[in-house]
């Protein structure tokens, strides 16, 4: 059998309609052969059972929801091949999106990169780096039909700004800086953070793939958790917040242009991540 290309991590919440809609895409959808992982977070709702039951799934589980961080680094432990992906529960995969994504790898030719899926999603949230085009708010108003004859329309530019999943880095890379930060679990925040701890790393290739496209159903998961003080730990670790870090180094959003440079620290920059310094240290921890 072809050897897998992709080890994709897939953490889940008692969320087995869109896990069963993802899987499906994976299968159906999918170039090549790849090793998919899911981390089962409770699994109140059958998803146990269920994972337990396909062939071609590797598993983990934590009787209660351990969050994305820690079970995003439990599932790394079973993955074999080069590159790790990880992919949310309630993502549909259009077809050909990991051809896309492994023809960027070889072209760059080097592991110092971190690529991202351009998601599809029902609802305009101000994000520069998706296109918004509804089919559908949940499994049972999935319109697949229209998703396969449309997907690919708009044209979209690469765009600048790698964050989100689904996403893609060699394995080296993922444990050089150690996969993802368990401070911030349950897991907002945890994104920024990882692609910071990449630009810490070296890595300059921060590229969203145009060709390589998802549908988003958007929130299943976040929605339901207990929000962590994301926000301010990352600006108490890093000096700055997460919007300048993904505006200002990663210019989100932007039409792809090469490697990112360092950015310019101007004076006003300066003072406004100061001040948000100031009030991160005196926010409470949480309880």
């Amino acid at each position: 059998m072809q050897k897998p290309i992709f080890s994709i991590l897939l953490p889940t919440w008692n969320n087995l309609p869109y896990l069963k809609l993802c899987i499906e895409s994976l299968r159906r959808n999918s170039a090549f052969r790849h090793e998919i992982i899911v981390h089962i977070n409770e699994g109140k709702d059958g998803t146990r059972d269920w994972v337990a039951a396909q062939k071609d799934l590797l598993y983990t589980f934590s009787e209660q929801n351990v969050g994305v961080c820690f079970a995003l680094n439990q599932s790394r432990t079973l993955a074999t091949t080069e590159y790790i992906v990880y992919l949310n529960d309630d993502m549909w995969l259009c077809p050909g999106w990991d051809r896309a994504l492994y023809d960027e790898i070889n072209a760059i030719g080097h592991p110092l990169f971190f690529l991202s899926a351009t998601a599809i999603e029902p609802m305009n949230t101000g994000n520069s780096c998706v296109i918004v085009s509804d089919f559908g708010k949940d499994p049972g108003s999935f319109n697949e039909t229209a998703l396969l004859e449309k997907f690919a329309i708009p044209v979209k530019q690469d765009w600048s700004g790698a964050t989100w999943p689904p996403n893609v880095v060699h394995k080296k890379i993922w444990d050089l800086v150690g996969g993802y930060s368990i401070e911030f679990s349950p897991g907002l925040y945890s994104d920024p953070d990882f692609s910071m701890k990449l630009w810490q790393a070296g890595v300059r290739i921060f590229k969203g793939v145009s060709a390589s496209r998802a549908y988003h159903f958007g929130g299943k998961s976040t929605s339901r958790m207990v929000r962590n003080r994301g926000y301010y730990t990352f600006i108490s670790k890093w000096g700055m917040t997460s919007g300048t870090f993904t505006r200002i180094f990663l210019r989100s959003g932007a039409p792809y242009a090469g490697a990112l440079s360092e950015p310019e620290s101007t004076l006003g920059l300066r003072m406004k991540n100061a001040i948000k310094r100031l009030g991160a240290a005196w926010q409470k921890p949480v309880s």
